[in-house]
């Protein structure tokens, strides 16, 4: 495996994240205005809402979303919420996507979590044994979702 550098996201990161996300649902491109600008700035502001990249050299080949959210039980410790963990297609099966789910999980364990969430849509077997095998079970919780269009 090739060195993989992983560190959260800076302001002019947008344009590759953008990128990398057209491989995750074949996501369309957007273009880059104001309302993308908005989102990318609110996400700059919210200091529980953490985005990952993972680069070699300078290629974004992985990234994935953590949010820390804060909760009034569970002794108020906040949980974690993990989405959009996407590697490059060029990238897959080499160990990327564990290095940076290990980042995520280290995240959650620095802001006290008592749990990390994480959803998948994928219905292949192989998906979900890799969260089994980087710690995640599909026993605890079932899910429920509602989608708009």
């Amino acid at each position: 495996m090739a060195e993989l550098i992983i560190r959260e996201i800076e302001k002019d990161d947008l344009q590759k994240l953008l990128e990398l996300y057209t491989h995750l649902h074949d996501n369309p491109l957007p273009p880059v205005d104001s309302r993308i600008n908005d989102i990318w700035s609110n996400i700059f502001n919210n200091p529980g809402h953490y985005i990952l990249l993972g680069f070699i050299e300078e290629k974004l080949i992985v990234s994935c979303v953590i949010n820390i959210i804060e909760n009034l039980t569970r002794t108020q410790r906040p949980y974690a919420v993990i989405e959009n963990v996407i590697t490059h297609p060029d990238y897959r099966m080499k160990g990327y996507a564990s290095v940076i789910l290990a980042k995520a999980k280290e995240i959650a364990e620095e802001n006290n979590c008592y749990k990390i969430m994480l959803l998948t849509g994928s219905k292949e077997e192989s998906i979900h044994n890799f969260y089994r095998k980087a710690g995640f079970n599909s026993q605890d919780k079932t899910a429920f979702i509602i989608r708009y269009s």
